[in-house]
């Protein structure tokens, strides 16, 4: 059925008006922020990470996925890093973020060297923001532009970070769950090779040793290294402080073993392995295994596009004093 003149022009100014917004939200966010500013603010951030890097290597990724972990839970506005209170649970003390989220010690020495270059000028939401990018730059990654000019968020609530992706996830679910951030299934696959560095506690894939998927027997598709994982997590153990590094060859390096492992069947968590289940997925995995640098580049694009995810700009939301607390 022809639509009449009138009902178009009212579908094309609405598809105008929505085109306009997309672009206002992007164009918030502004590379070189705090050029005029505060000029030196992204290199005080660097030099806190690269502190706290030469202090403990596995810092670089804990801040990859602490900006992961705020911008998947109402943006990327820093509510992350909020403290709990005697009448709130914040998102920090989820188990999905607590014990394995670290790197808060590097956050609080930038906002602190920050405020005392430019009080009140740099927002919490954008130091994790130059701090991942940094990780993975000082990780052996490359460097980036980081569009800046987020504003903090005041809430932070447990309850939501069920929107965070677990480690037992399928390929569908993990392609739905990136869906719901605006993020593709390949950039979800990128993003995933952010697991080459770090460690994961026991807690997180113990089932696939002992009990998958109820059996209470090994996931099959494991290999001969579920001998040295079993020797790191025994079952008896009630120890939650467990840990072991996510890849065993370079596990504080930004590169493509990763992908690597996973083509070995060495992915550790479920939703690593689940990427050669698809065949779009499993030619992604090939894919970065033979190209380093392209990956990075990709990854690195992926995280620009991540942090943009329901960010405040503007005069919404505030420029914490600290990032642990709300100003008052």
């Amino acid at each position: 059925m022809m639509m009449s003149s009138k009902k178009l022009t009212q579908l094309s100014v609405i598809c105008w008006v929505a085109v306009l917004f997309c672009q206002s939200v992007q164009s918030q966010l502004q590379v070189g922020f705090y050029r005029n500013s505060c000029r030196r603010a992204e290199l005080i951030v660097r030099n806190a990470v690269r502190d706290g890097i030469n202090k403990d290597r596995g810092v670089a990724a804990g801040l990859v996925r602490m900006h992961f972990h705020d911008c998947f839970v109402r943006g990327c506005e820093g509510s992350v890093l909020l403290d709990s209170t005697s009448s709130n649970t914040a998102e920090k003390d989820s188990p999905a973020n607590n014990p394995s989220l670290r790197g808060y010690e590097v956050v609080d020495d930038a906002r602190a060297k920050l405020e005392a270059e430019c009080r009140g000028v740099v927002s919490c939401a954008d130091i994790l923001a130059f701090a991942a990018r940094d990780s993975f730059d000082l990780t052996g990654g490359i460097s980036y532009d980081v569009p800046a000019g987020r504003r903090d968020g005041t809430v932070s609530l447990v309850a939501e970070t069920s929107d965070l992706p677990p480690p037992t996830l399928n390929v569908d679910q993990l392609t739905q769950n990136f869906a719901k951030k605006g993020l593709s299934q390949e950039e979800m696959v990128t993003l995933s090779g952010g697991h080459t560095i770090g460690r994961s506690h026991c807690t997180s894939f113990r089932d696939r040793l002992y009990n998958f998927s109820g059996t209470n027997s090994q996931d099959p598709s494991l290999d001969a290294t579920v001998g040295f994982l079993k020797q790191k997590c025994p079952q008896a153990s009630t120890d939650t402080n467990l840990v072991v590094p996510m890849d065993t060859i370079t596990p504080t390096i930004s590169d493509v073993s990763y992908y690597r492992d996973i083509l070995a069947n060495r992915g550790l968590f479920t939703s690593d392995q689940t990427l050669l289940s698809n065949t779009a997925t499993a030619s992604q995995v090939n894919s970065n295994s033979r190209s380093p640098l392209g990956w990075k580049r990709k990854f690195a694009a992926a995280m620009v596009k991540m942090g943009q995810i329901e960010v405040l700009t503007g005069n919404t939301g505030e420029i914490r004093a600290n990032c642990r607390v709300i100003n008052s």
